[in-house]
């Protein structure tokens, strides 16, 4: 089996597998029927060991991303980043475009196709979103919410190490964007790659996962400082994204999740 592949069977079998072995927590006797029903609405069966991956992952962010976030807003002013962020978001025009076609979303596909094509040309390279000033307003897809169209449930909340907030049907759908829809990952799956096409790849993730930091500097902060349990608040946020996303903003009654007004929180100091 090719690397890559090798790698996308392996995210998979591990989010399977920590879905269903060791760190569980203990759901409440059925008995006791609010509690229980909380127990269900939360979906973290997994949660000591989340908790656990989330103190790692909160440690690598205070040694090394977000200082390097910091450095990087300081280097670059707002508009140089913001040119950067739109040539990562026109990069990433192939997956969104193969996702709105996997969900049946012609006209949705059209404005991708729209948006790679002006942002590529007028746009130069995507630094400037020309696309948008013409009525094509960007919009996310990936693999996870495609799973999610085509029915398949999210499973139980999972806190992945370095990657962060998930689910094992998220997971699926980063292993599939990034190594099957992205041009330059299929290209690594099928050994078809070049040195410098490593280069590029490897630099443009590092570039994507600074950028991605550098966007949530305040974000963050605000959520931890006003927040009680900061994992349980970005959980939640977490599902509420991801309802948004995968219902284009309008989630049915009874799916919108978790809300962040159901937290205790403290006030701003």
């Amino acid at each position: 089996m090719p690397t890559n592949l090798h790698r996308i069977a392996c995210l998979v079998a591990a989010a399977v597998l920590a879905a269903t072995i060791g760190g569980c927590a203990t759901a409440p006797d059925r008995s006791d029927a609010e509690a229980y029903a909380e127990f269900q609405a939360i979906n973290d069966p997994l949660e000591p060991l989340n908790r656990t991956v989330f103190g790692f992952n909160q440690a690598i962010d205070a040694m090394f991303l977000r200082p390097l976030a910091d450095f990087y807003r300081l280097l670059l002013p707002p508009p140089l980043r913001e040119g950067v962020h739109n040539v990562l978001s026109n990069l990433r025009s192939p997956v969104v475009l193969a996702n709105d076609l996997l969900q049946g979303e012609f006209e949705r596909a059209g404005t991708t196709t729209g948006r790679f094509l002006i942002n590529s040309t007028l746009g130069v390279g995507g630094l400037a979103d020309w696309a948008s000033d013409f009525g094509l307003a960007q919009h996310n897809e990936d693999f996870g919410q495609t799973l999610a169209v085509w029915g398949s449930p999210e499973g139980p909340f999972l806190m992945l190490p370095l990657v962060g907030p998930s689910n094992p049907r998220d997971a699926a759908g980063i292993a599939v964007d990034s190594l099957i829809l992205d041009p330059f990952g299929l290209l690594g799956t099928l050994n078809m790659d070049t040195e410098w096409m490593r280069t590029l790849s490897y630099t443009r993730l590092g570039v994507t996962i600074i950028d991605a930091r550098s966007q949530n500097v305040e974000e963050l902060d605000d959520l931890q400082k006003s927040s009680l349990d900061f994992y349980a608040a970005l959980r939640s946020l977490y599902r509420q994204y991801r309802l948004s996303e995968i219902w284009q903003g309008q989630p049915p009654p009874g799916e919108e999740g978790p809300s962040l007004d159901d937290l205790p929180a403290i006030p701003v100091q």
